[in-house]
């Protein structure tokens, strides 16, 4: 099992559309099982905390996952990652990545400057600085998850369409892409839930088979909580199903 908390939030985008009511406060919580059939393989959790970054008001959005039991022996996964999200703009201001995975680590803080279209990367490892040129409303991993969860227009989205929103990740600007693939009601441990499938396109190589291994399904309501993530995964075939959640700002339908 490999990038534990990036499967969770790459998994987790929406389509930008108009602004409407916020769909998620201080206190949200989710819990995830990410599993291999019915073996546990980890955890991972998503917290949203209000603060004060730098003089602004921030929402403090938290990632953290790690492998459990026998998995932990076979592949150590301990991934932190965070962002500092604008409450008024739905901008990151800084972003971290601590991640340990079967050896390969990453000490990473990103901070936002979206005035001047700069982003200052600090590898903690290597101790080296560098600044890079970024988009227009340029998001990084965890951010975006939350921004699109604002603008999501579930009145409007067709099949087949494809949505793109500008990131930033790993030095490099690209344009994150995905396919709306329809509706479903999903059976999940809280009932059968009104959901919205989509298939993001990730790059193939490390961690994914091919280029359409990820698909996810969406709670099709104003919080737009992610209830299940499949992929298709270099060493397998993985899940990651929500087995907890507190602190919604909306009611959650189920049947």
């Amino acid at each position: 099992m490999k990038k534990l908390i990036i499967l969770l939030l790459l998994g987790s985008f929406t389509v930008a559309a108009t602004a409407q009511q916020k769909a998620y406060k201080d206190g949200e919580w989710f819990r995830f099982r990410v599993h291999y059939g019915f073996v546990t393989a980890g955890y991972a959790t998503l917290e949203v905390e209000d603060k004060t970054f730098r003089g602004r008001k921030v929402h403090h959005v938290k990632g953290f996952g790690e492998t459990v039991g026998v998995s932990r022996w076979f592949f150590k996964v301990r991934d932190d990652y965070q962002s500092y999200i604008e409450k008024d703009t739905g901008l990151p201001l800084h972003f971290v990545r601590d991640i340990y995975e079967g050896g390969y680590t990453k000490d990473i803080r990103i901070d936002f400057n979206h005035q001047i279209s700069k982003a200052t990367v600090k590898d903690r490892e290597k101790d080296l600085t560098s600044i890079f040129s970024i988009e227009e409303n340029t998001q990084d991993m965890i951010s975006a998850f939350y921004y699109l969860r604002d603008y999501i227009d579930t009145n409007t989205i067709k099949e087949d369409d494809i949505i793109e929103i500008n990131m930033f990740f790993d030095n490099e600007n690209f344009k994150f892409q995905m396919k709306f693939l329809g509706r479903e009601q999903l059976s999940t441990r809280f009932g059968t839930v009104s959901s919205l499938i989509f298939r993001p396109y990730v790059q193939s190589g490390r961690v994914f088979r091919e280029k359409e291994s990820l698909t996810v399904w969406i709670s099709d309501d104003e919080n737009k909580i992610p209830l299940l993530i499949k992929a298709e995964l270099a060493v397998g075939s993985l899940k990651a199903s929500l087995i907890e959640y507190k602190g919604l700002r909306h009611p959650f339908v189920t049947k």
